[in-house]
């Protein structure tokens, strides 16, 4: 069981960590440029930021990962299907991550390759 946060900026700020992802539904690369400047600017503020926006980065480049990866695989007529699965999922777990991080929770993904320790 993780830690629960009490102090409601710093939940807000987690909740922005996770939700500045869906950026990436309305300019290219939002959904890395979202969490990054949330993390950036409230780092060093907030260790409960400090810690989604580390998770939020890691799961952004895993889906992006997923995504090239789906695309080679349209080549070999396997991939169609990842290519619109790996999308709904995402915006499916961000959303889930970005309710959990203003519960307080420390909220980890699956599927997610942590590249940012």
């Amino acid at each position: 069981m993780y830690k629960i946060i009490d102090d409601k900026d710093e939940r807000m700020w987690g909740m922005l960590c996770h939700l500045s992802a869906l950026f990436g539904l309305i300019i290219p690369f939002g959904n890395l440029i979202g969490p990054m400047v949330v993390y950036s600017l409230k780092k060093d503020e907030y260790t409960f930021v400090a810690d989604q926006g580390k998770e939020s980065l890691n799961f952004q480049i895993s889906i992006l990962i997923y995504l090239m990866i789906s695309g080679i695989a349209v080549l070999l007529l396997v991939g169609i299907f990842f290519l619109l699965f790996v999308p709904f999922i995402a915006i499916i777990l961000t959303v889930l991550a970005g309710v959990r991080a203003n519960d307080g929770e420390y909220y980890r993904y699956p599927f997610c390759i942590r590249f940012i320790k």
